[in-house]
């Protein structure tokens, strides 16, 4: 494998400082060419200063001038978001690691996709979002998009060598968060400082709170929809609380393929950097030799209504899952300020979509204006 010329955006998050950790493990396959935070602009800086990118962006404007004064001279440094939009479509970056919250990285996406990149997607409203306009560059183009996610890199590598004519169903895994064991009427009072506890996995802020809800897992279930192809009805969720089994992949004779291993997001990482090869990876390992407990079981839809909320927007108009990421990301925002409930976080998004959802078409622009429009809604709403 070429050294791979690489820009992550979002260094400063859990996938992005991950993603160093695999540089770091292999100075001699990557170069870091650019990095990117929206705010930290502190260990933005230490980033900068050990992989010396060319390029270096802080979203937040106001903190230009600390991070120009930290860098070398070699490093140009910007600010804006709009910044990161130009810079994916640069010769020099061969893949771009997508690892921006929300809608936010839609554009990043659409437009390394566009000049012909690999995109080690780990940005799920990318796909939730636009995934027809997405799937559809991917598909027609030079451009490569691999998942990033844990459930769709196992989903990946069970297909690779198989006929996707030939799947029967994929089994998407969910660890059901802190309160797969809640009653209906504990659910009522659960704090932000409880939901922000998962129990198997360190992430940000805002995945933290739709694992918890399980939005995650239906937004997981439209990105399935769209990278393979498949219809709601061949993709389902089941909790599996230890997280060790990440997807299985049934087909039509019967037989089933399960990726396993500890719950680390290095290993889905890497592998969205080296797809189709694969390199040594310094991560804990499964002792198969000690004896195991790996235990399923069926999503409550009614405890967890943002899954079923998500599945039903294929199905619905073009731009509904658009609709459905954007009140998620208010409604979010909103039970981490205080200003709503943990229960009223699917009750807006139920609103939102009832109130906004129509058959206007998916084009960029229309998702641009769903979005915002969302959004204003969303935040007025009880």
């Amino acid at each position: 494998m070429k050294k791979q010329r690489i820009a992550i955006l979002g260094s400063t998050g859990s996938i992005g400082t991950q993603a160093l950790e695999i540089v770091r493990q292999h100075p001699e396959k990557f170069d870091v060419v650019a990095l990117t935070a929206n705010s930290n602009c502190s260990q933005l800086i230490e980033q900068v200063l050990e992989f010396n990118p060319s390029y270096a962006i802080i979203c937040d404007e106001r903190k230009y001038e600390d991070l120009r004064t930290a860098s070398p001279g070699s490093v140009q440094v910007l600010s804006g978001k709009d910044k990161i939009d130009e810079i994916v479509v640069l010769d020099e970056i061969d893949i771009v690691l997508n690892s921006l919250v929300g809608f936010a990285g839609f554009k990043p996406t659409f437009n390394a996709l566009s000049s012909g990149k690999r995109v080690a997607l780990a940005n799920k409203e990318s796909l939730v979002v636009g995934g027809k306009l997405i799937t559809s560059l991917a598909q027609n183009s030079s451009a490569e998009l691999i998942p990033v996610d844990s459930e769709h890199s196992a989903m990946l590598q069970c297909i690779v060598g198989e006929n996707k004519e030939r799947i029967e169903k994929i089994v998407i895994t969910a660890s059901g968060g802190p309160f797969r064991d809640f009653s209906h009427d504990q659910m009522k009072s659960i704090t932000v400082e409880q939901a922000l506890k998962h129990p198997n996995w360190d992430m940000g802020t805002k995945i933290t709170i739709d694992s918890s809800t399980m939005m995650n897992k239906g937004l997981e279930i439209i990105e399935a929809h769209w990278l393979f192809g498949l219809p709601v009805s061949q993709i389902e969720p089941v909790i599996h609380p230890q997280s060790i089994i990440h997807s299985i992949v049934t087909y039509v004779d019967g037989s089933s393929k399960a990726q396993l291993g500890l719950p680390d997001m290095k290993v889905p990482i890497i592998y969205a950097l080296t797809y189709p090869d694969r390199l040594y990876l310094e991560t804990p390992r499964m002792d198969w030799t000690t004896e195991q407990t790996l235990t399923f079981q069926p999503v409550d839809y009614s405890k967890f209504p943002c899954v079923k909320l998500a599945m039903e927007t294929i199905d619905n108009v073009e731009l509904a899952p658009a609709i459905l990421n954007a009140a998620n990301e208010v409604a979010v925002q909103r039970f981490l300020n205080k200003e709503i409930g943990y229960i009223d976080i699917p009750k807006i998004v139920e609103k939102s979509l009832e109130t906004l959802t129509d058959n206007t078409e998916i084009t960029f622009n229309n998702l641009i204006e769903v979005d915002k429009e969302t959004r204003e809604f969303a935040s007025r709403i009880n």
